[in-house]
């Protein structure tokens, strides 16, 4: 646990305590409340005798046997650093078990400080008034909680387990302790809430005496001193007319909290730091399925409320992220020659949802490209945070930084397009993109979420959200003979896989259980269901259903529908709740906002005479802008006028074709490419021939989409000896390896065909900076006495064609002298 999120103990009474014990002696502060006996301090006596003869005696050992000295240091290294650790780790967990039995008050005047801002403290008797309801109520509330640890986080837990080869985790005894939570602030919201149900957050603070003992890989092992540390809200709705007055809850932590704990017996050994970084890991994804956002813990306390009504996912919208690049970063690697360079990958935070980047090696300017979608309630969740690591093969990933940005901008921008500057960090800064989808009703809106799709041609991205709430399944079959099964169910869409917790011994589960798939395309995907036995993996039954049909629904959904079971019993069936929502892009609000207040204004009627009096073609350009954009060197004004029609003639039409958008950008390109006179006589202002390039600039994608389609009338010197042209490109300021890119060589050949497309990721801010070098030469070298270089060219990125409809044109081969 993080220093951060310690208890500050401001009172002097506190503070002295807590030096006190940093004192004592370690025996001493394994049980604060616990004097040490007569037997402990003989047991101790002989553990330190050993333990000296021990350490003798491997001395002893190495210099008999001869070994190197390393073999003595590096356990000697190993255990004090372990040491070392765990007196820092035990400091921190005895400072909290202070607090957990201090008097109300103390706690909670020490923790003012270190509360937000937005925490109301009329008065300290109030949080006292519901820390002494918790210890009240807190025997029967360990009950539930026991129930909910071993049939939810337990065979979560073993689950994740198993993936680092460490089977068999079970539970052998759950004692939650007689320490309940603590609330060290509450907040009870009163705008922007719904008529129907009760917001408030807490500042929830749990330091348990429980004792807790489990298997793993056949090895008793125990927790003790477990604590987690958030801000938890609970949602109290719907209010209804009859007693208990409210429907049910809804109990979340706003984000990860902080656990820490502490484990005894054999699996001791696993704590130090690394390894029990990973249990500690382990257990808060588990709690981050249960209840950190989008997930809930519902709690149902009325039967006059329908089930799906209070435990059915229910997200405002989805939040596209692209992870573009980053620059500066810290260089955290080793080199011969000192500090070399990192290799960087980002973590994003989103509630408990988190991606990962791929990992760039040997960069400190990575450029990632990386999409996630996440689902997202705005009303609780604001914030966005990124994290940027330098892998390292040992494990021990060293952090880069970290950002955090506010969600909300996104919902009113539509889109937001920004470098965010590291904190935690010498330098550096990550640039990142949000893009806020709303979710409709509407099937008519697939159409245009599948082009958008398309025209970011990521195939990872979605056209829609499905939420399903899995109730009941009744007459399953038996899996053993004069035995019920002990059902779960596995819920597939493409290759995203959920599964609700198992029910023991019945053949008419009750899950009550909701979950939400980002679907692809409705049209072709399917819902797979499966029904299993969780002792024998036998299969009780399964259910597929055809997302195209949810389109036809009224309001695409089916609520509290049965459905017969495939390859089960003629009686069983499953009952569930569907509801499909298509992805729209979000406007901008604050653009509409402000259209709103110009059009109750005067000038609608100037704004309308000034958009009917556009044209739908755009005018050509004056013939020198379009012999500048083709170079950026003059030769005089040689030109024949049959060489500047045609480049009039070629820049109208594709002015004409880019008029109209194609959703996908190979399709428009090749449209362009279709219309675009194919042929040119001219060999150039210079007498190096032609090259036809189209260029198009993604601000969705942020990639700029070079393609070059062929080259035409290069000079043939020697008949004997016919070029083997190939095109270069780079990307100026710089030209760096990062942005060559090559044709392949077409031999003896003076008009090549290549039709290959090359992307660049990079930013809309430094395209207007750069520049593309196109550079045509052969391999047998036969123009300037010998040198490749056929001919070269510039061409200025910051063309607004470029950026808008693209650009594809003829441009003029120039000598490499003039680029010198």
């Amino acid at each position: 646990m993080s220093s951060s999120s310690d208890p500050l103990l401001n009172p002097d009474t506190m503070t002295v305590a807590s030096k006190e014990l940093a004192s004592q002696p370690e025996n001493s502060k394994s049980d604060v409340s616990k004097p040490a006996s007569s037997d402990d301090n003989v047991f101790s006596i002989v553990y330190s005798v050993l333990k000296k003869v021990a350490i003798v005696g491997a001395i002893y050992f190495v210099g008999y046997m001869g070994w190197s000295m390393a073999w003595l240091i590096t356990p000697i290294m190993f255990s004090v650093t372990r040491e070392q650790w765990k007196k820092s780790s035990q400091l921190k967990r005895d400072i909290s078990i202070l607090s957990a039995i201090s008097s109300e008050r103390d706690v909670i005047l020490a923790k003012i400080t270190d509360l937000p801002a937005w925490v109301y403290f009329p008065d300290v008797e109030r949080c006292e008034w519901v820390n002494r309801i918790l210890h009240q109520v807190w025997p029967n509330a360990n009950h539930f909680a026991k129930d909910l640890v071993r049939d939810v986080i337990e065979p979560n837990v073993a689950k994740a387990l198993a993936g680092y080869k460490l089977n068999g985790f079970k539970f052998d005894r759950i004692i939650l302790g007689q320490v309940p939570p603590r609330i060290g602030g509450i907040k009870v919201y009163d705008k922007n809430v719904a008529r129907n149900e009760i917001i408030m957050d807490l500042d929830l603070s749990y330091t348990s005496d429980c004792d807790i003992n489990f298997q793993l890989a056949g090895v008793r092992g125990g927790l003790k001193h477990f604590q987690i540390q958030g801000m938890v809200r609970v949602i109290m709705k719907p209010l209804i007319a009859k007693m208990p007055l409210v429907g049910g809850l809804q109990i979340f932590f706003l984000n990860n909290p902080n656990v820490d704990f502490n484990l005894v017996g054999i699996v001791d050994l696993l704590d130090m730091p690394g390894l029990s970084d990973m249990l500690r890991k382990i257990i808060v994804e588990q709690i981050g399925a249960v209840m950190v956002l989008p997930n809930k813990l519902p709690i149902t306390l009325s039967d006059a409320v329908a089930a799906h009504d209070l435990k059915m996912p229910e997200p405002e919208g989805v939040l596209r992220i692209h992870v573009v690049e980053a620059k500066n970063l810290m260089k955290k690697d080793i080199s011969v020659l000192g500090k070399g360079k990192s290799d960087p990958y980002a973590i994003v935070t989103v509630g408990a949802q988190q991606f990962k980047t791929q990992t760039i090696d040997n960069n400190v300017n990575p450029k990632w490209d990386y999409w996630c979608e996440a689902c997202v309630d705005v009303s609780h969740l604001t914030l966005l945070g990124i994290k940027l690591f330098d892998w390292d093969r040992t494990g021990e990933h060293d952090p880069l930084g970290r950002a955090t940005i506010e969600i909300s901008n996104a919902v009113k921008r539509g889109l937001v397009d920004t470098w965010l500057t590291l904190e935690d960090a010498k330098h550096g800064m990550v640039h990142i993109r949000l893009t806020w989808m709303n979710l409709t009703a509407n099937p008519n809106d697939l159409q245009s979420a599948l082009e958008e799709t398309q025209l970011l041609r990521v195939s990872s991205m979605s056209t829609a959200l499905l939420t399903v709430f899995i109730d009941s399944a009744t007459h399953l079959p038996l899996a053993r003979p004069q035995s019920k099964p002990d059902p779960y169910m596995v819920l597939s869409v493409g290759k995203q896989t959920q599964q609700t917790p198992v029910q023991m011994r019945t053949d008419a589960p009750i899950w009550e259980q909701g979950f939400t798939f980002l679907v692809a395309n409705p049209d072709n995907d399917t819902l797979q269901l499966r029904i299993v036995d969780q002792k024998t993996d036998k299969e009780l039954g399964r259910f597929t259903y055809i997302l195209s049909a949810l389109l036809e629904k009224s309001g695409m959904e089916i609520v509290s529908q049965p459905f017969q079971l495939q390859k089960s019993g003629p009686e069983s069936k499953l009952t569930m709740t569907l509801a499909l929502r298509i992805l729209k892009k979000a406007p901008n609000m604050e653009d509409e906002a402000q259209t709103a207040i110009t059009e109750r204004g005067d000038t609608v009627e100037e704004l309308s005479r000034q958009t009917s009096s556009k044209s739908d073609v755009s005018p050509v350009p004056p013939l020198r802008k379009q012999d500048s954009r083709m170079s950026n060197h003059s030769y005089g004004n040689d030109t024949d006028s049959g060489v500047a029609n045609e480049e009039v003639n070629v820049a109208l039409t594709a002015s004409k074709t880019s008029a109209s958008p194609s959703p996908d950008l190979s399709e428009q390109t090749s449209g362009l490419l279709h219309r675009t006179p194919s042929m040119t006589s001219s060999a150039g202002i210079a007498g190096r021939g032609r090259i036809q390039l189209t260029l198009r600039y993604s601000v969705q994608r942020q990639r700029l989409v070079v393609i070059v389609h062929k080259i035409m009338n290069i000079p043939l010197k020697d008949p004997s000896s016919i070029p083997d042209p190939y095109v270069k490109l780079y990307l100026l300021p710089g030209r760096s390896k990062e942005s060559k890119r090559k044709t392949i060589v077409v031999k003896d050949n003076c008009n090549p065909v290549y039709d290959s497309t090359y992307e660049y990721i990079i930013s809309a801010a430094e395209l207007m900076t750069t520049e593309l070098e196109v550079t045509v030469a052969t391999q047998k070298g036969f123009l300037s006495g010998g040198s490749p270089v056929i001919g070269m060219l510039k061409i200025a990125l910051n063309e607004p064609e470029i950026s808008q409809q693209g650009l594809t044109s003829w441009y003029d081969l120039l000598p490499e002298s003039g680029f010198e």
